[in-house]
């Protein structure tokens, strides 16, 4: 039963890229689409929560919900639905697995917490591997756009890796309070802060959002992405340990980019398909010390 739920929760990860493009490509405004459909998940997992006794309502007024919520949804997500306008799903989803090294950096850098030899090696193969993926289309001129959405993409990343460390702590302190709901307040305030950023930022044309592509998109997303996706990582670090769920990201960004060039037709060169594989790579490298310590019998028996 683990393993099942690990491989859904492996497909829903790397099929939200290629989910989140189909939904930009439409017309529909990046902000306003992340921001309707996290607010909306959150919304809906959290009384679920209230309903079965999990958690109360006055979680959602809790600042360390706000603060996880520009970390973990607002900042993440902002740039990367932006950068999905240019940058390919497959791209967005492989860069997006640089995430764990940014929090090794930050861990290591500003927090002064020691990290072994073999973490590190694999920060240098990821960053090799973004040279790798980025380098085959570095012409500014012609593709400024496509250059600034990677850079955003790792932005996000940044704070994704910050929002996550500061969860950490978050979670220790409400350790009466599930998981889950703890995830949807934080989906919660993220989704109004993206709606306040498209109702400042963004022409706000609503006609787009009842296109059949963008109805699919935004209901897979909300249904699938946020709800079942992050509700199954919660069940497996609960059934397991937070090191195996965490292995997706060595599975859905190869997983991304094989779908995004057979089902949508996105272009991927040699080199950077080399590029994806080696920053998949490098995550693997900084995970390596804590996989080994993880007792796999638990999730093979």
């Amino acid at each position: 039963m683990v393993m099942i739920g690990y491989l859904f929760m492996c497909l829903i990860f790397g099929t939200t890229f290629l989910a989140i493009k189909i939904g930009v490509d439409t017309g529909v405004p990046p902000f306003l689409s992340a921001g309707l459909r996290f607010f909306l998940a959150g919304f809906i997992l959290f009384w679920i929560m209230v309903w079965q006794g999990k958690t109360k309502v006055g979680l959602v007024f809790r600042k360390e919900m706000l603060i996880t919520g520009i970390g973990l949804t607002f900042g993440t997500f902002a740039t990367l639905y932006w950068a999905e306008q240019y940058v390919t799903s497959g791209t967005a989803a492989v860069l997006s697995a640089t995430g764990p090294m940014l929090i090794l950096l930050i861990q290591s850098v500003i927090l002064k917490k020691k990290a072994a030899a073999k973490s590190f090696i694999g920060c240098l193969v990821g960053v090799f591997g973004v040279f790798l993926l980025i380098l085959p289309s570095f012409d500014f001129q012609e593709n400024g756009i496509w250059l600034v959405g990677c850079f955003l993409i790792i932005i996000g990343e940044v704070f994704y890796a910050s929002g996550s460390l500061y969860a950490k702590q978050v979670s220790g302190k409400f350790a009466a309070t599930s998981p889950i709901a703890l995830n949807a307040v934080q989906m919660m305030h993220g989704g109004i802060l993206l709606i306040l950023l498209s109702l400042f930022t963004e022409d706000i044309r609503f006609h787009y959002l009842l296109r059949p592509e963008a109805l699919g998109s935004f209901f897979y997303l909300v249904v699938f992405g946020s709800m079942a996706g992050h509700s199954l990582y919660y069940w497996l670090v609960a059934k397991t340990n937070p090191v195996f769920p965490s292995t997706w990201l060595f599975i859905s960004p190869i997983l991304a980019v094989s779908l995004g060039a057979v089902m949508y037709h996105e272009y991927l060169s040699w080199q950077s398909g080399i590029g994806a594989l080696t920053i998949v790579l490098g995550t693997v490298l900084v995970h390596l010390e804590t996989l080994k310590g993880f007792n796999w019998k638990r999730v093979v028996g």
